[in-house]
């Protein structure tokens, strides 16, 4: 999905009519079920991503990442954080691509 916007916009629109991988597609599933019915979530979920073709590692990303953005959005909406323009977010997500989320010349500690 890296680099191809109409991708992207295909999947935020609906994951499942998006022109991706049935792989991708079981773990938008799972995500959208962990941010809708988290307290529903069964082994048998976590199965059929891993049956997909997904790691348990990958699994454990996913899940972090997705719990993390979760707990960001709601301290942003409960401290009046003010949430970034459309053009920030883009340069973020292109600085990131490029670049991680450290500097190569970053000194180590």
């Amino acid at each position: 999905m890296l680099g191809n916007r109409s991708v992207v916009d295909a999947v935020l629109e609906d994951y499942r009519t998006a022109p991706i991988s049935e792989r991708e597609k079981a773990l938008f599933a799972f995500i959208e079920k962990m941010n809708r019915q988290s307290s529903r979530l069964r082994k048998e979920d976590i199965e059929e991503v891993i049956t997909a073709g997904w790691s348990e590692e990958a699994m454990y990303d996913a899940i972090t990442v997705c719990a993390l953005f979760n707990f960001y959005n709601i301290w942003i909406d409960a401290t009046g954080v003010s949430d970034m323009t459309a053009a920030a977010y883009a340069d973020s997500g292109k600085r990131l691509a490029a670049f991680g989320y450290a500097p190569s010349d970053t000194p180590a500690r």
